[in-house]
């Protein structure tokens, strides 16, 4: 009997893009979104923080620009709307584009809910009440042909162990393919491991490093990537003033496109269904000409 889970197996394909870029304006969105889907891609996932590009707005646009690729959201925030909004969000899009929509829902981290105006509290707990908020908002809300996939931004055991109760899988990010392994031996082989990871088109070790630690991922306050990878045995004098050399070349791929390729491979070869590929432009443009350039290594590898 095929499952929710296996779809969307199917549907994502092994690799997805990424686009997380600042503001531009929604043509720029539409003719980025459209050379990616063009290039092979399996899906295109956006983000979003509190306010600005909300992130179903956003995935109706690329929905509605492009034909086939299935639209993620990495993530939606929890925090920028009431759970039954998702669920009825969620549930238009994926009545009106069957089988293109793969949910990922996130706790976010303090700083971000803070600023605000929002108290942040245990982000377990948040996230359990707000999953049981969605589920009560079922039966109010669309029933697509299709249902769509419900993954968790779970990094760390207790919200992995609730990803697999209460979420098709999982939507890890900024961590080493270790963390990929460990993730599917705590889940099985029942749910999804959507893997993302971050990729800088640089050779030069001096200058990748620093563009890695200049994202802020390993160094943000209260930031639940440090606490993974405290999990996985880094020490402090690993993690401090955004990772050692060792630590960000363990989170971020960089160098030429078979570099970055092979760390797609590790990832799949530890048991992620679907890599999602993050790469580092300034602009949607130069994301979608990188993407154009790395699809003959990803895809075909």
């Amino acid at each position: 009997m095929t499952t929710t889970v296996d779809e969307a197996r199917q549907r994502l394909g092994r690799i997805g893009a990424v686009l997380m870029t600042p503001i531009a304006p929604a043509a720029e969105w539409r003719r980025a979104a459209k050379r990616v889907e063009d290039a092979g891609y399996g899906a295109i996932w956006v983000n979003e923080a509190i306010g600005g590009r909300e992130v179903f707005t956003q995935l109706g646009v690329l929905l509605a620009a492009t034909e086939r690729i299935v639209l993620g959201s990495s993530i939606a925030n929890l925090w920028a709307r009431h759970p039954a909004a998702m669920q009825g969000a969620a549930s238009v899009l994926a009545d009106a584009y069957p089988g293109r929509l793969a949910l990922g829902v996130g706790v976010s981290m303090p700083m971000m809910v803070e600023q605000s105006g929002q108290r942040w509290t245990s982000p377990l707990a948040r996230t359990r009440e707000y999953l049981d908020g969605m589920d009560a908002a079922v039966e109010a809300a669309p029933v697509p042909e299709v249902p769509f996939s419900r993954l968790l931004a779970a990094l760390g055991p207790k919200m992995q162990e609730l990803a697999g109760e209460r979420a098709d899988g999982v939507l890890p990010a900024a961590m080493p393919v270790e963390h990929t392994r460990r993730t599917r031996e705590r889940l099985g082989g029942g749910k999804l491991v959507a893997a993302m990871q971050s990729a800088i088109p640089e050779t030069d070790p001096v200058v990748a490093r620093e563009t890695a630690r200049s994202s802020g991922l390993l160094s943000m306050p209260g930031s639940p990537y440090l606490r993974s990878l405290r999990e996985l045995g880094r020490t402090e004098a690993d993690i401090a003033d955004g990772g050692s050399d060792e630590v960000v070349d363990a989170c971020f791929a960089w160098g030429d496109d078979e570099a970055i390729a092979r760390r797609v491979r590790a990832h799949l070869d530890a048991g992620a269904d679907h890599v999602a590929v993050s790469v580092f432009e300034p602009d949607l443009a130069s994301a979608a000409d990188r993407y154009e350039r790395l699809a003959p290594a990803l895809l075909d590898g």
